[in-house]
């Protein structure tokens, strides 16, 4: 900023003091001329920055939208991952969460992100297997352990002069729960993928959450134990008056393939010892509820009786029924009802990360989505679970 000299009318210096106000007066015009200047900038880059915003937002806009929809940054990045197969902005995405990390593994598998993995995680626990009703625990290894003690303390009635004898000791038992991989592997062509109009996450995640769940219910109920969880009817089973550690008690109804009467409804509640009884739940498919339905007491009142609320389960002499299809049809010496507590019964393990493998080569011109999950499962408690045999004993 240049000073002029300032002189007075008569061509000689003015005095101290007004020439100070007048240099003041000069550098105020000049700041207001630059505060002017400054704020047309900010108002033009304002105004710019206005119009690509709204041009963002159009290009992003789904194709049968009326408005701008926020796209997370996980989710843009994983469905150019599906769609095309561009891992950049997998691999310099940073999300939060220990389990859910899109860390790049060895084998070129990717962690499923957040919002997926809780689609798929919903569906499983909507429906219908023993994992709504069992206990389900997350681990962050191969295995679970469970510690039952299987003994009671022993006892004894001591007097004052008497010496105390030595008791029984508890027993203590080791349940080890394997982890086993659960796989899917739906395709798509590569023409569907790279429709923008499609929603690719909501799709893989239906299909993905359709072939676990069928999966791991059948795993649950009837599995070997080889290669997948070990299912409750997969174990000994042995009348009720003999029931013992590692074998899981029946009550049979009196009759080959049928019901000889409603007794044999009781006599299964209350082959579960009362401690357990408070949390049992029924267990069968709809063609024995079907059968069951349609039972009587002595008075002509149903034993079967229907939620009182939306989505309240319905109820057979006062205790919740899951209709689980996998469980076996009436047949002669069929196990097709089981009764117990099954939070306390049988335990599910698993991991909690999901993860899918992209795989454009192996299926031209469709596109494979190859996802895992860990999963495992077992009797925890023998005592907790009992059977309905349709035979005579």
């Amino acid at each position: 900023m240049q000073t002029p000299e300032t002189r007075s009318r008569t061509g000689e210096a003015l005095s101290p003091e007004a020439e100070m106000q007048a240099a003041l007066t000069g550098f105020v015009s000049e700041l207001k001329a630059y505060r002017a200047d400054i704020h047309t900038r900010m108002q033009q880059q304002e105004e710019r920055m206005t119009m690509m915003q709204t041009k963002s937002q159009i290009s992003a806009r789904h194709a049968l939208s009326t408005q701008a929809q926020a796209e997370a940054p996980h989710q843009k990045a994983f469905d150019a991952y599906v769609r095309s197969g561009d891992d950049d902005g997998l691999r310099g995405l940073v999300l939060e969460g220990k389990a859910l990390s899109t860390a790049v593994a060895g084998d070129g598998g990717y962690l499923v992100d957040p919002q997926t993995a809780d689609a798929v995680r919903s569906v499983l626990k909507s429906s219908a297997s023993i994992r709504a009703v069992a206990n389900v625990v997350t681990v962050e290894s191969s295995s679970y352990d469970v510690l039952i003690d299987t003994t009671d303390l022993g006892h004894g009635w001591a007097t004052e002069t008497a010496a105390a004898t030595e008791t029984g000791t508890p027993t203590i038992e080791r349940i080890t729960i394997q982890l086993h991989e659960l796989s899917a592997l739906p395709k798509a062509s590569q023409r569907l993928l790279d429709d923008s109009a499609f929603d690719i996450e909501g799709w893989l995640a239906g299909r993905i959450a359709d072939r676990f769940a069928r999966a791991e219910a059948a795993a649950f109920v009837s599995g070997d134990g080889i290669g997948k969880p070990k299912g409750f009817l997969a174990h000994t089973k042995v009348a009720n008056a003999v029931q013992a550690w590692g074998n899981i008690g029946y009550v049979p109804t009196g009759a080959v393939g049928a019901f000889l009467s409603a007794d044999a409804i009781v006599d299964l509640v209350y082959a579960l010892g009362a401690p357990y009884r408070a949390n049992a739940v029924f267990v069968m498919n709809s063609k024995t509820a079907g059968t069951i339905r349609k039972m009587k007491d002595t008075d002509g009142r149903f034993l079967w009786s229907d939620g009182l609320a939306s989505g309240e389960p319905a109820r057979l002499m006062g205790y919740p029924v899951l209709i689980a299809e996998d469980m076996p049809d009436i047949a002669a010496n069929a196990f097709a009802v089981a009764f117990g507590d099954f939070s306390a019964g049988y335990t599910v393990a698993e991991r909690p990360d999901l993860r899918i493998l992209r795989d454009p080569f192996s299926a031209k011109p469709h596109v494979l989505f190859y996802a895992t999950k860990r999963v495992g499962g077992d009797v925890s408690d023998f005592a907790a679970i009992k059977l309905l045999r349709f035979a005579v004993s």
